[in-house]
């Protein structure tokens, strides 16, 4: 059968690179004397494919962006990729964020730059983000954007996790459904992370105390912040309420964009409405590079 998608045709190739005696891999494509540099961080269960999923062009944010003049290094996150199997020295979330800064000065060492390295975070390598845009080296970004990640559960899964707390002989639950669901919002090979799945780290499953250490490290973040949730996230609680609850945490950000991803599940980056999703992100990373203000709309959004 002959596919009707069109082809991007932006090369992406894989790099692997040294970090303290340990390898880190990433997904890159390159754009001619960039306009910046977007480094991509993907979510649980998966590795930088999330931002190129064989066989969809279309969906690809690295093909997107780089064709937008972005270059873009997609890092397989701390324990995954190249970097599988040596948790050991990634134990901590301190190791795995100087694992990450030290990983991005290595894919760049040598790169045109462009105005500077924007951070684009997906689920749970929102952690990751957050960290790396609250510590004192992530001062000098140009902005981040946090999709697939909330402050407060989905009804869905809170009453889930609730029954499971009753009743602790009972299997935890499984979130796959809620990750994935509706199927409508994903192209029938991509439903369920075909393509793209991977083992995640033995790290990844505790997470005690997250909530609020969240919070602490949102409000240290002084770079904009762009904020996405999907139409049909169950995971999170999504709408305006969810994203303002979200919202509410980056008191020291300079300017706060929310946005609700029409058609998409909790999987924007490889949901049908993807290119729709990119496009739309790619304009904020654009006025960040430029250093446009913030609206007073936007600002109204925080504050409220």
């Amino acid at each position: 059968m002959t596919s009707t998608e069109p082809e991007l045709t932006t090369g992406v190739h894989r790099e692997v690179v040294d970090v303290h005696g340990l390898p880190a891999s990433a997904l890159v494509a390159e754009a001619d004397r960039p306009r910046a540099v977007i480094v991509a961080v993907h979510g649980g269960a998966t590795t930088s494919a999330y931002f190129d999923h064989p066989g969809h062009p279309r969906l690809s944010l690295l093909r997107t962006a780089a064709a937008a003049g972005f270059t873009v290094v997609a890092l397989d996150r701390p324990g995954y990729g190249s970097s599988a199997g040596h948790e050991e020295r990634m134990r901590t979330p301190e190791q795995r964020t100087d694992f990450a800064f030290a990983a991005v000065d290595a894919f760049l060492e040598g790169r045109e730059g462009g105005l500077g390295v924007f951070l684009w975070a997906h689920s749970a390598g929102c952690e990751l983000t957050v960290r790396m845009a609250g510590d004192p080296r992530g001062a000098g970004l140009l902005g981040v954007e946090l999709a697939g990640m909330g402050r407060t559960h989905h009804p869905r899964v809170l009453t889930a996790m609730e029954e499971w707390r009753r009743d602790p002989t009972r299997t935890r639950p499984n979130l796959r459904d809620a990750l994935w669901d509706p199927p409508h919002a994903y192209p029938p090979d991509v439903y369920g992370g075909r393509g793209i799945g991977a083992t995640s780290p033995s790290y990844e499953g505790r997470r005690e105390g997250w909530e609020q250490e969240f919070g602490r490290l949102a409000g240290r973040v002084r770079v904009p912040v762009h904020l996405t949730l999907a139409e049909y996230e169950q995971v999170w609680a999504n709408g305006p309420e969810g994203l303002a609850d979200l919202a509410s945490l980056f008191t020291a950000a300079p300017r706060l964009v929310l946005h609700e991803q029409a058609g998409a599940g909790h999987n924007t980056s490889v949901s049908r409405t993807a290119l729709a999703y990119h496009l739309h992100v790619l304009a904020f990373v654009e006025e960040c590079a430029l250093g446009v203000p913030a609206l007073p709309s936007e600002r109204g959004q925080r504050d409220g």
